[in-house]
């Protein structure tokens, strides 16, 4: 018969050997480079250990370790996709925007853990805490957007806004998250008359925009004209203005040299300027000068005598070929 005194000795070896055996095997835990560790010192957090390898600690129960991921995360909101199958949820998508249209709308965050200690205590699920942010900050940029920007060329404005709202909501609950990026994947109409009928409004406003901008080049060419026609007159008038002034330059400076040719010899200068004026006057009329001399009147016919006035010669070497 074994001893009461054996079975305390058996009985205090392998508690000593199970003691030896958890102390020998959770005084030591490795990290790998994708993954981060917090340290529990009976349930308090301490500094968080990212450097990945071999490290050692207090065995349990007066320490443990909690390992999360360093990779980044992707949050699918409004659809769910697993093993190549994409599953929508529409009663999660479908929101008013600032038009009182309705649309169907999806978007993919991407998150990562940067404060290990507030991820594992300052909220009990996380996870379900980004997941309700992300789905007020949708609504409430959907909800401040007109259709057309939501379904064309706002999509990049919406993903912005709605990054830095749901930015600043992670960073308000404290949960040790952080925001990397947002991509809109799919915004749409809620049934395939509601798709006909809006894309017939854009068709009809790009077909309006096509006629405005073809309106718009036909009126910049005609005043491109308008204005080579406006730059050409003026430079002809310009041209005229220049000429007219140096003829009037001309006149003026024959005028001053009449004058003072009237000046030294006004009773010629006045005949001749009566002859030059009646030439330009009268230039076919027949113009004697005349003296009067007593009771015989005496002209001298100064026409006559330039239809009398004899030919010139011909030249000799003319007068021998005839």
């Amino acid at each position: 018969m074994v001893s009461l005194k054996r079975v305390y000795t058996i009985t205090g070896l392998g508690l000593l050997i199970l003691l030896l055996g958890v102390v020998a095997l959770t005084t030591w835990y490795t990290v790998d480079e994708s993954d981060q560790a917090v340290i529990l010192t009976f349930g308090k957090a301490e500094d968080a250990v990212s450097e990945p390898g071999l490290h050692f600690k207090l065995p349990w129960p007066i320490q443990h370790v909690e390992k999360l991921s360093k990779e980044t995360f992707s949050l699918q909101f409004g659809y769910e996709e697993k093993d190549g199958k994409v599953k929508d949820f529409p009663s999660e998508t479908k929101m008013i925007t600032g038009d009182e249209n309705i649309v169907l709308a999806d978007l993919v965050v991407q998150w990562k853990i940067t404060d290990p200690e507030k991820y594992l205590f300052n909220a009990e699920d996380p996870q379900e805490i980004l997941y309700d942010s992300t789905s007020a900050s949708l609504r409430s940029i959907i909800g401040s957007s007109k259709i057309d920007d939501a379904l064309t060329s706002g999509k990049a404005e919406i993903e912005a806004d709605v990054r830095e709202l749901l930015s600043s909501l992670v960073e308000k609950y404290d949960v040790g998250i952080s925001i990397l990026a947002v991509k809109l994947q799919d915004v749409e109409l809620p049934n395939d008359d509601v798709r006909k009928a809006f894309t017939d409004v854009t068709d009809a406003r790009e077909t309006s925009n096509t006629k405005i901008n073809e309106a718009q080049k036909y009126r910049n060419q005609k005043l491109n004209e308008a204005k080579g026609e406006e730059d050409a007159i003026k430079s002809r008038a310009e041209g005229e203005r220049a000429a007219r002034l140096e003829r009037a330059r001309g006149d003026v400076a024959v005028f001053n040299e009449l004058y003072n040719e009237y000046k030294g010899n006004k009773d010629i200068t006045k005949e001749r300027l009566i002859l030059e004026t009646l030439e330009q006057v009268l230039p076919s009329a027949e113009i004697y000068i005349m003296n009067d001399d007593g009771n015989t009147m005496k002209y001298f016919p100064i026409r006559q005598m330039e239809k009398e006035q004899p030919k010139p010669p011909a030249e000799e070497g003319s007068e021998d070929n005839e």
